[in-house]
């Protein structure tokens, strides 16, 4: 794992994300309390824009960007399996974005994530 979480990740992360975690810090927002959040809320873009910016070690980094992705696969599940009665059918793009999610966690993890990789967006 030669890349740094910044060679890896920065590229894929839209300018817009940036600078609302910029302005945020620089309203004195705890930047690292924000990643987690996001991460928590299953935002990984949002939690990417702070983490780019935390002064903590990749690994670390790298754990709160897979939690990220993880929860939102868990609300992504959720939300088909909420669908699925609603609407008495299947839904398994849904599904199908989920498992990409988690996918997408266990490499980032591994440290296997590589800058051509695109990272889904935020939904």
């Amino acid at each position: 794992m030669s890349d740094t979480f910044e060679e890896q990740f920065a590229p894929l992360l839209k300018e817009v994300f940036t600078a609302q975690a910029q302005e945020q810090l620089r309203q004195g927002a705890d930047g690292l309390a924000l990643a987690h959040s996001y991460a928590e809320q299953g935002k990984p873009d949002f939690a990417l824009a702070f983490l780019l910016l935390a002064g903590i070690p990749d690994d670390e980094k790298r754990e709160v960007l897979a939690q990220a992705y993880e929860q939102r696969a868990r609300f992504s599940e959720e939300k088909a399996r909420q669908f699925d009665r609603q609407f008495h059918r299947s839904f398994p793009l849904i599904k199908l974005e989920a498992q990409k999610d988690r996918r997408l966690a266990r490499a980032i993890r591994s440290g296997q994530v590589e800058s051509s990789v695109d990272i889904p967006p935020d939904k």
